[in-house]
Parts: structure tokens; C-alpha cells; sequence
């Protein structure tokens, strides 16, 4: 979904940092041999995610819903030599092409991979994030909230994607949409804690920063 004009948007891209030929290569290895490659988060968004990891020289971090791992990669970018990031994603097809490009990466003895459903693996990670990404199934989203919030040190940001939904959250919703509504939901969920300070960006289908007070 692009909320600027075509022009516009072209305009963005072209006079934003390009992303790394790495990437290009996950990218297209993506599109030739996976289902669904319209779920990669894409070379602006990718770098939006690098630059607010960079800024934040993030120690530690944790990423629901891994897909390719392009994502990954750009967020590792701003990771603390000594840092960890931890993906967790349900499809387990997915995890060796994720480790080729993690090890062909500056960043893959940091990048853990954790494969099944995010609500049995998040409680089960003994430690704390200063940076956290959902960019997981949408109907989970609040619940994912809720097991996260503990481990978010203050300071730390919670990145959410889709929050947007294709422009469906201004619409009136279908009485079977169950994925509009839950993200209509946390959307409101964010908005209304007060552990939390929250601004949405209408970057491609809408990215809300998250910062724990």
C-alpha cells in the first residue's frame, strides 16, 4: 500500500540510502522461491527499519515473524558488536534459507533463530529487549503485546508493521475481517497505555514506534 502519490513516492526512494547487495540478492532469491515474497518489507522500508536501529544501538533484540529474513538483516545492522537479535517464525521451511543469507551477513553468529508459534517461544526467552519488531500474524498482535511489554527495557522501542492494513482501518469492517479488527484493536491498545508513548507512520502500510516509558 503507498499513501503518497506514485511521483511522490519515487521521489522518497530515489533520494533514500539503497539497500545493501545483499539484500538485492535475498530479495530476488525471495521472488524466484518462496510463496508470498510480497511480505518482504522491501528495500525503503528495510532501511527505515536500519536507520532506527542504528540510532538506537540496540544491545538486544527480538523480531516476531521472520519470513525471509530481510527485515532481520537490515534491523541487525544496528546492533552492538556484542548484541543479540532473536527471530522467532512458525514456518520451519524457511529456516535454512534464513540462515544462507544470516551467514553470508556481518551478522550471523548474533542472529538466533527460534521456529514455532511466538505465543509458546516468547515467555520462554530468559532475557530483556531494547528493541522489538511484530511483523506477525495480525490476529495475535495484541496478544503478542501483552508477553512482550515486561521484556521491554525502558527506553526500548516496539516497531509494529501493517498497522495500516491496506488502508482497511478507515473503512467499515467486514463482520468475518478478523485481521482488520485486531489490528483496529491494537491500534487502540497502543494509543490508550500508559506505559507507552506511540506515533504511527504511514511508511508503506503503516509502522507504529512504540516507546516504553
Amino acid at each position: 500500500m503507498y499513501f503518497l502519490p506514485e511521483a511522490l513516492d519515487n521521489y522518497v526512494v530515489k533520494h533514500s540510502e539503497q539497500e545493501p547487495d545483499l539484500l538485492q540478492q535475498l530479495t530476488r532469491e525471495t521472488y524466484q522461491k518462496i510463496l508470498q515474497p510480497i511480505m518482504l518489507s522491501g528495500p525503503y522500508q528495510g532501511r527505515v527499519l536500519s536507520m532506527i536501529s542504528k540510532l538506537m544501538r540496540p544491545k538486544s533484540i527480538l523480531e516476531l515473524g521472520t519470513f525471509t529474513g530481510y527485515a532481520t538483516l537490515c534491523l541487525a545492522e544496528g546492533l552492538q558488536a556484542d548484541g543479540e537479535l532473536h527471530t522467532i517464525d512458525v514456518n520451519e521451511e524457511l529456516v535454512d534459507f534464513q540462515r544462507k543469507y544470516f551467514d553470508k551477513s556481518n551478522y550471523g553468529s548474533q542472529i538466533k533463530q527460534h521456529t514455532g508459534s511466538a505465543i509458546d517461544i516468547i515467555p520462554t526467552l530468559d532475557k530483556t529487549f531494547d528493541l522489538i519488531f511484530i511483523d506477525a500474524d495480525k490476529p495475535n498482535y495484541s496478544n503478542y503485546f501483552h508477553l512482550i511489554i515486561d521484556k521491554l527495557n525502558p527506553g526500548g522501542i516496539i516497531l509494529s508493521d501493517n498497522v495500516l492494513w491496506h488502508g482497511k482501518v478507515v473503512e467499515p469492517v467486514g463482520a468475518k475481517d478478523i485481521s482488520t479488527q485486531s489490528i483496529l484493536d491494537y491500534n487502540t491498545l497502543l494509543k490508550n497505555d500508559e506505559r507507552i508513548e506511540t506515533v504511527v507512520l504511514p511508511i508503506r502500510d503503516g509502522l507504529t514506534i512504540s516507546r516504553k516509558l
